[in-house]
């Protein structure tokens, strides 16, 4: 019996690989979601999740950025998850939703070198990746009632 899938899959478009942007994402969704959850100090984390992973610098360096920014925008950042989240308690939303947000609208403040089309579509991209069933409509449905719902300044700004 032949199988067709072998010459199906030579001719699927392959999926370009993750940017360095990317890669640095999910390290920082990883740091951010063992802070958040256990506590641990960011820094040591970081380092600890960038060496098994064999990060290079730049993913590293952009990890840190977001992380950074996270954690000290984070009260402004929660407001506004709470704001349009509002049927969900912030501890009641998934610890990786919640951080997958929290990367997001640091990524939608004023003066962000990220596009807001691109945060968003890379927040749902991470939360089809790690996030539970209905994660990435949740994860959509808040930021885009949180960038029709404000002006950049006051997302995080």
């Amino acid at each position: 019996m032949n199988d067709p899938a072998p010459a199906q899959a030579a001719t699927r478009p392959r999926k370009p690989a993750p940017t360095r942007q990317h890669r640095g994402r999910i390290l920082a969704l990883q740091v951010l979601f063992e802070t958040d959850v256990a506590g641990h100090r960011w820094a040591d984390s970081l380092l600890a999740h960038a060496e098994a992973v064999g990060a290079p610098k730049g993913v590293t360096a952009f990890a840190e950025e977001c992380i950074a920014g996270v954690l000290e925008a984070s009260e402004k950042i929660d407001e506004v998850i709470r704001r349009h989240a509002s049927a969900w308690p912030l501890d009641q939303i998934s610890a990786v939703d919640r951080n997958i947000l929290r990367i997001a609208l640091y990524e939608l403040r004023a003066g962000s070198p990220t596009p807001p089309k691109v945060a968003i579509n890379e927040a749902i991209e991470l939360a089809k990746e790690f996030g539970g069933e209905g994660s990435a409509r949740f994860v959509n449905g808040v930021l885009g009632a949180a960038v029709q719902g404000e002006d950049p300044p006051q997302l995080t700004g």
